[in-house]
C-alpha cells in the first residue's frame, strides 16, 4: 500500500513535466514541434520508465497548448 502510494505521488508531481522541460530548457523542444512533451517522454533515456508515468498528463498538457504551439508557424 505504501509503495503505491509513493507511485501516484511521484506520478502527481511529475504531471506535465516532459511538457514544461520540452519548451522552458533550450536545446529539449525538438525545434518546437507539435507535442513536444510527448515527444521528451518517449525519447530513449535512462528515465524512460519513470516519464512513462508522465505522459498521459503531458498529452493532455501539450493538447492544450496546441494553438500556440500552431502559432509559432508550420512544422515539417
Amino acid at each position: 500500500m505504501l509503495r503505491m502510494m509513493a507511485v501516484i505521488m511521484v506520478a502527481c508531481l511529475l504531471s506535465g513535466c516532459g511538457s514544461i522541460i520540452s519548451r522552458a530548457v533550450p536545446g529539449q523542444g525538438h525545434d518546437n514541434q507539435y507535442y513536444p512533451g510527448v515527444q521528451w517522454d518517449v525519447r530513449d533515456s535512462a528515465w524512460r520508465y519513470i516519464t512513462v508515468l508522465d505522459l498521459p498528463f503531458s498529452l493532455v498538457f501539450d493538447t492544450l497548448l496546441l494553438p500556440i504551439d500552431a502559432s509559432h508557424g508550420p512544422y515539417e
